[in-house]
């Protein structure tokens, strides 16, 4: 075995005193993709081949090309800008850098991918923002330009968003525009892929839903192990946490340890302790009908230090990892039938590569959450709120969570 990787490993070797071209590969078919296309061929023979590669000339005049290595039989041609045949030229390249002789193929491809895209690109209007949606079925690179006008308070404003994605679906939520209902925000997009493309398409205007901050006065919520429905409130005064600071309007920050929090359990990551959930329930103290949810985590750090410009008061913390809560359940009390009615579940998701700085400043924000994220709209009207943690943020948010530091409620009063 160590014998053949030595012999294949020469394979890859630069080979100065090889001046052969390999014989060129042979084309077999292709499947028209958007903007581009599958071409299936049929590697030549040759000791020291090493790649199948494709090229062509785009409307720049510039050469895009492709390459895989000489073990597949397929080679993904993309970065059409529309529908019209296309030139591609396939050869066979060797280790020393020789190519074959180039081997023209026509192809017709689908609609290009951006348009496809921006096809598929549709907002959702919510609760003073609104939802980008898109589909990307090639799974392309691409980049997503929001431009968004709308006047608050008599006074125009302009919004500007960029997103890179190659996820097949995206959901991107445009927060805190402050438009009542009379108020309306236009919107135009433009979407660009890796090769150049570009399309332009104006959404139109869109009109807000309103709701508003629910009041904490009034809120209550029941002593540790007290059952609502058959749920018992979690115990949240474990270690510096208080369970009444995450009704008391203060997220914790690195110098004030304001944050509640519950026993440690099943926090090893051992599966025999288990990611046992634990519920926080909320008497709003009247009958609200709720819209949206704004949780803060847990930044951890030195409480006392009493100085908010010290370098580590604005560092991550534990902010998106530690023992934070990643997803949760919402639930709202159903008086007629006596039971709880289940929302849904949110995910918390965030950016891996973020700097330190802008983590805090995701985290002081809070991280916003609707009800019905897919059609926005109120809950029933309801007096009491639960709020079920389910997992962490860490081994791939399958780690158990044990605190958090405070739960903000959006809706209206119920008549």
């Amino acid at each position: 075995m160590l014998l053949y990787a030595c012999d294949e490993s020469k394979r890859f070797e630069i080979g100065y005193d090889d001046s052969v071209p390999p014989a060129p590969p042979k084309f077999l078919n292709y499947l028209p993709l958007y903007g581009g296309a599958t071409l299936w061929f049929e590697a030549p023979e040759d000791e020291d081949l090493l790649s199948i590669d494709a090229t062509y000339i785009n409307p720049e005049g510039k050469e895009v090309w492709f390459s895989v290595s000489f073990y597949t039989d397929s080679i993904n041609v993309l970065g059409f800008s529309n529908r019209n045949p296309q030139n591609i030229k396939l050869f066979a390249v060797d280790r020393a850098g020789n190519k074959s002789e180039a081997v023209d193929v026509k192809v017709t491809p689908l609609k290009s991918a951006v348009s496809m895209l921006a096809e598929n690109l549709y907002v959702i209007p919510g609760f003073s923002s609104f939802f980008v949606n898109w589909e990307n079925e090639l799974k392309q690179d691409m980049n997503v330009f929001v431009d968004y006008t709308y006047s608050d308070k008599g006074v125009q404003k302009e919004g500007h968003v960029i997103y890179t994605s190659n996820l097949d679906t995206e959901q991107h939520l445009v927060r805190n525009l402050n438009l009542a209902p009379q108020d309306s925000v236009s919107i135009k997009v433009r979407v660009e892929d890796f090769y150049g493309n570009t399309v332009t398409k104006d959404l139109g205007a869109f009109s807000m839903l309103e709701d508003s901050k629910i009041p904490k006065e009034k809120w209550k919520m029941p002593n540790t192990n007290d059952s609502i429905g058959g749920v018992p409130e979690a115990f949240l005064d474990a270690a510096e946490g208080r369970a009444y600071m995450i009704i008391d309007d203060i997220p914790d920050n690195w110098y004030n340890n304001n944050f509640a929090h519950t026993h440690w359990i099943g926090r090893t990551g051992n599966p025999k302790d288990g990611n046992t959930p634990w519920n926080i329930m909320i008497d709003l103290g009247d009958y609200y009908e709720l819209s949206r949810i704004v949780t803060h985590q847990r930044h951890g750090g030195g409480a006392g230090s009493g100085n908010i410009n010290n370098d580590n008061a604005k560092n991550r913390g534990t902010y998106y990892a530690g023992d934070n809560v990643g997803i949760y359940r919402m639930y709202t009390w159903d008086e007629d039938l006596q039971q709880w009615d289940s929302i849904c579940t949110h995910k918390i998701t965030f950016k891996e590569d973020l700097a330190s700085r802008q983590f805090w400043l995701l985290g002081q924000a809070g991280d916003m959450a609707y009800m019905y994220p897919g059609a926005p709209k109120f809950t029933k009207p309801t007096r009491w709120f639960r709020y079920e943690a389910l997992y962490g943020f860490n081994d791939n948010y399958k780690s158990s969570c044990s605190t958090i530091s405070e739960i903000t409620l959006y809706g209206k009063k119920a008549n």
